[in-house]
């Protein structure tokens, strides 16, 4: 049995089937959403759902049938969930087999790109800048290769690494090229480990999650002494027992949120969707969240502002023309085995390489900023930008920042007095002739920049390239002189994104290369092009899977229009809970009977809050998110609420004292003084009031009247509206509750926008500048 392999051939398919057969496959349970089965489990085996459910059991024991009407609306909502989180499921699973990375392995003689999971043990693979490594295993030869490992160290500097050394999965190549045989696959092999941790449909590490779960923790407790409170009022009331539970009941529904967990769900998974359609994979949910808040995008220039191809425009020789010039590009270009854009557009040019044998190579570095090689009988040439290969004094430079100021990509084609291989290279280099790279600005790249202005988005350009070429580009797009940083090393790059974050700003990062990376990693948000490097899409949280930059701005508008219409829906679920712990806690301390019977309040529940919930979850929203979630939301609820309970016991006990309406007649009054103070409690929280919320608003208003009026509504719903005096008092104390309402949301919204707005990126930043002044020719740059 054939163990080795020829590092030239690789494994023949022989070897390979063999391989299968014994289980020696890079066969990983490797997900980026839950299965089925915990998607059921999820949404049917929660903690509000055994509290509602028991208390279902205890209604239909003691009837009457229409008051187990909060059980059908909790079935429906876990249907719901259950259904809308498979469709994301399934859009996000088929999202992902597009934006993997597949490796380079050598089969049968011949180069393959394969899916991770076919590669086996003795794979001979191939890696070139910007690769993440799939599995472990041992290098068998290596050009200037460097590994980033701050995946399995935490130590960011690139690592180099020769030949006979082991490396592990999970790392990426970060400079250089080489090809290594796998030894460790699949659950051996250190990618497992980063495997059971890459399931990506989850909510938690949120701050929206967290404040979530913190609301309904405090809610659990609640209901402790909530249920002691309302138990004893309605023992003391003197009621029949089937009254006093159904009293109970009725006080303790409302208090759970039971749709809020199903919305936030639906909500996120709309959103998966939504994108899926725009080719835009969601590698993490929580990245939604952070798109609300995002108010700077910093990104790369080249394969986002501008094309990812380059066009090799001209040669200016410096001084007399040598004629080797061409010939050393063509043996550059033909002696790259891994070359990124600016290589690739010149071995387009010129295809067929001299044939020069080559005696060293360096590979390019954005660190270095340059690579080159040693030919037999041709000396040593390199290629790089010009300021990291000549003296700052050189006249070159003068000429190179006048053609860059045209917006072009200039690099330096100089000979070398030592080998590129040796320590101190490139040593002293003589100019030969500048090459003219001449790139094209995306042509959807102004209109996604206008958007972003509109929107109060700062765009930060964060480039290697020579700051006058960026500069170009950017007086092109009109960008502000402050918004550009030319010359950025990828350790700079991650600094100017910290900078902002310092200074309070939401900071999204987008790039394709290796050397954005470290501030993809930096940033709350990372967004990758799908035909960028497997790194950068390894560690972004978002993939634009069509390479289209105009498709961020949807992206950043999906963040806002999720995460704001959560912090909406979460505010009439609590402003519930509120008025049905104050109105509990009355009650029982005024011993009166329960003003609502279970079924008063479902359908309260579900025309202002669980109806009218479902659209504004999924309405557009521009707004960006600010501060903390439970802040935002209680700052309405709590007033809102208590306003609700305060009125709604006000008119209860006022009618009850009157003495001349039924026990029916006074739940009426108070039904609909609640319902009345909700609906305004509604109109203040969907603000602005477009067509459609006006007419949802009115459907919910008429559904009420109609449930009201017609005899088989009040039937059902225990409703008794014939006596006019309880009907005024409840319509005069909803009217005054409904204003009050009003107000306090208005009031709680100036104060939000008050305290939350952040100051603006124009006077701020200055952590983002120092962070990048600190760096040589990282300064910002100004356009024109």
């Amino acid at each position: 049995m054939t163990t080795a392999t020829e590092p030239g051939r690789g494994l023949t398919a022989a070897q390979v089937r063999d391989r299968v057969e014994r289980g020696e496959t890079n066969t990983v349970a490797r997900r980026t959403s839950r299965p089925l089965a915990d998607i059921v489990r999820a949404n049917v085996f929660t903690r509000f759902n055994a509290i509602l459910g028991a208390l279902f059991v205890v209604i239909v024991i003691v009837g009457p049938v229409q008051d187990t009407l909060f059980g059908m609306v909790v079935l429906a909502n876990t249907a719901i969930g259950i259904v809308q989180e498979w469709r994301a499921k399934q859009t996000l699973d088929r999202l992902a087999i597009l934006g993997e990375a597949r490796p380079r392995v050598w089969r049968d003689g011949a180069l393959t790109d394969l899916a991770p999971d076919q590669l086996v043990r003795d794979d001979v693979i191939e890696l070139g800048p910007g690769e993440q490594l799939m599995v472990d295993g041992t290098l068998l030869s290596a050009t200037g290769l460097e590994l980033d490992e701050s995946a399995l160290t935490g130590e960011a500097d690139p690592v180099a690494k020769r030949a006979e050394d082991s490396i592990l999965s999970g790392s990426f190549v970060v400079a250089g090229a080489g090809r290594y045989r796998a030894t460790h696959v699949g659950a051996q092999a250190y990618a497992a480990r980063l495997a059971a941790e890459a399931s990506r449909f989850t909510l938690a590490h949120s701050e929206l999650r967290a404040g979530i779960d913190r609301i309904l923790k405090w809610i659990t407790w609640l209901f402790v002494p909530v249920t002691a409170v309302t138990l004893y009022g309605q023992l003391r009331g003197n009621q029949t027992l089937p009254d006093t539970v159904r009293g109970v009941v009725a006080a303790l529904v409302p208090l759970v949120p039971e749709g809020l967990v199903l919305l936030t769900s639906i909500a996120f998974a709309v959103g998966v969707i939504r994108l899926g359609r725009r080719h835009c994979l969601v590698q993490e949910l929580p990245a939604i969240e952070g798109l609300a808040r995002v108010d700077v995008v910093c990104t790369d220039k080249t394969g986002t502002l501008t094309e990812t191809g380059m066009r090799l425009g001209r040669l200016h020789p410096v001084g007399a023309e040598d004629p080797e010039a061409t010939r050393a590009l063509a043996a550059l270009a033909a002696a790259d085995s891994s070359p990124n854009a600016s290589m690739r557009a010149i071995a387009a040019a010129y295809p067929a390489g001299p044939g020069w044998a080559v005696t060293a190579s360096a590979a390019f570095s954005s660190v270095t900023r340059w690579s080159g090689a040693s030919f037999t009988g041709h000396g040593n040439w390199v290629l790089g930008a010009p300021e990291a290969l000549l003296p700052a004094d050189s006249p070159v430079l003068g000429s190179a920042n006048e053609l860059a100021a045209r917006g072009m990509r200039v690099l330096l084609l100089g000979r070398s007095d030592r080998a590129v291989d040796t320590d101190r290279a490139p040593g002293h280099v003589e100019p030969v002739a500048l090459v003219v790279l001449e790139q094209k600005i995306r042509p959807d790249a102004a209109s996604t920049l206008d958007y972003f202005a509109e929107q109060d988005v700062s765009v930060v350009i964060l480039s290697g390239d020579n700051a006058v070429s960026v500069g170009a580009i950017a007086a092109g797009l009109h960008l502000p002189a402050s918004a550009v940083f030319g010359r950025v090393t990828p350790q700079r790059k991650q600094e100017v994104v910290a900078g902002f974050q310092a200074d309070g700003h939401g900071v999204a990062m987008t790039g394709d290369g290796v050397n954005d990376v470290l501030a993809l990693k930096q940033a709350d948000i990372g967004v990758a092009m799908g035909a960028g490097s497997p790194a950068a899409r390894a560690v972004a949280q978002i993939v634009l899977l069509d390479n289209a930059f105009a498709t961020l701005p949807h992206v950043v508008a999906e963040g806002r229009r999720v995460i704001g219409n959560i912090q909406r829906v979460a505010s009439l679920f609590l402003i519930k809970t509120v008025y049905a712990t104050v109105l509990a806690v009355a009650i029982g301390a005024a011993r009166l009977p329960f003003p609502f019977l279970p079924r008063h309040l479902t359908l309260i529940g579900t025309l202002t809050i669980g109806v009218p919930a479902f659209f504004l979850a999924l309405a557009p929203n521009t707004e960006r998110v600010r501060g903390e979630l439970i802040r935002r939301v209680l700052r309405i609820a709590v007033p809102v609420g208590v306003v609700a309970a305060a009125a709604t016991f006000g008119c209860y006990f006022l009618v009850h004292a009157q003495g001349d309406a039924s026990l029916t007649q006074q739940r009426t009054a108070a039904t609909l003084t609640l319902f009345l103070i909700s609906l305004a409690a509604l109109i203040a929280i969907a603000r602005p009031l477009t067509w459609w919320k006006l007419g949802l608003v009115a459907g919910i208003a008429g559904a009420f009247a109609l449930v009201s009026l017609v005899p088989l509504g009040q039937r059902f719903f225990a409703l008794d509206p014939t006596n006019a005096g309880a009907m005024l008092t409840a319509l005069a104390i909803a009217a005054v509750g409904s204003a009050l309402t009003l107000v306090a949301a208005r009031t709680a919204g100036q104060v939000r926008a008050g305290r939350e707005t952040p100051e603006p990126l124009a006077r701020s930043g200055g952590s983002a500048r120092r962070g990048a002044r600190a760096g040589e020719g990282s300064a910002p740059h100004r356009p024109g």
